[in-house]
C-alpha cells in the first residue's frame, strides 16, 4: 500500500471519528425527534402533550421538561408524544407510558428497538402496536443516521383500545423526509 493511500485512509478515519463523536457517544441520551417523523404521527394522533422535552426540542405547545418531571405528572386523559432519554432510565418512561394508558392516556413513543432488554418485554410487549422503522433515523440536525434501529410504540387508552389483543400488532414502516406520510410494509 502506498504511503499516500495510507495517509488518506488515516485522514478519512480521523474525519469520520470527529464527525460522529457526538452521535455515537454516550455523552447524551437525548435524541431530538426528526420533524418529519413527528409531523406524520401528529397528523394521525393529534398530540396534546410532549411528556419529556426541552424548550428547544418540544413538539407540542404543552410539554413537561426536567424541572417539571414528566414521570411525576399525570398524562391522562391526553394524547401524548414521548421520545424519552434513551439511557438506563428508559425503563421508567416505558413503565409510565404503559401505566398512563391504563388510566386513559394515549401514548405514542419513539424509542430504540432494543428487543433484547427486560423493559422491552415488560412494557413494550404490552402495547397495542409496534411499528418497526425500516432504515435508521437521522435525529435532530445530524447528517448521519443513528447507530441503532428505532420503532414507534403505541399504547392506546385501555378503554378505547381499538386493538384489544393479548399481543401488539406489529408493522414495518418507512418514513421519508419529503413525503408527509409513512409507508407500511413491502418496500
Amino acid at each position: 500500500m502506498s504511503k499516500k493511500l495510507t495517509t488518506q485512509s488515516k485522514n478519512a478515519e480521523v474525519e469520520k471519528s470527529r464527525l460522529t463523536t457526538g452521535l455515537f457517544s454516550s455523552r447524551s441520551d437525548e435524541w431530538e425527534t426528526p420533524k418529519y417523523v413527528f409531523d406524520i404521527l401528529h397528523q394521525e394522533f393529534d398530540f396534546q402533550l410532549d411528556v419529556c422535552a426541552t424548550s428547544d426540542n418540544t413538539k407540542c405547545e404543552v410539554y413537561y421538561y426536567k424541572k417539571i418531571d414528566g414521570l411525576k405528572q399525570e398524562w391522562s386523559p391526553f394524547r401524548c408524544w414521548m421520545n424519552p432519554p434513551y439511557g438506563k432510565n428508559i425503563v421508567h418512561w416505558m413503565r409510565k407510558a404503559y401505566h398512563e394508558s391504563q388510566i386513559g392516556a394515549l401514548v405514542v413513543c419513539l424509542i430504540p428497538a432494543r428487543t433484547d432488554t427486560k423493559w422491552w418485554h415488560d412494557y413494550v410487549m404490552k402495547s397495542s402496536e409496534i411499528r418497526f422503522i425500516s432504515g435508521r433515523l437521522n435525529f435532530g440536525n445530524e447528517k448521519q443516521s443513528a447507530p441503532f434501529p428505532s420503532c414507534i410504540v403505541i399504547f392506546y387508552p385501555e378503554l378505547d383500545n381499538p386493538n384489544r389483543l393479548t399481543v401488539p400488532i406489529i408493522k414495518s414502516v418507512r418514513f421519508q423526509k419529503d413525503v408527509q406520510q409513512f409507508k407500511i410494509g413491502d418496500f
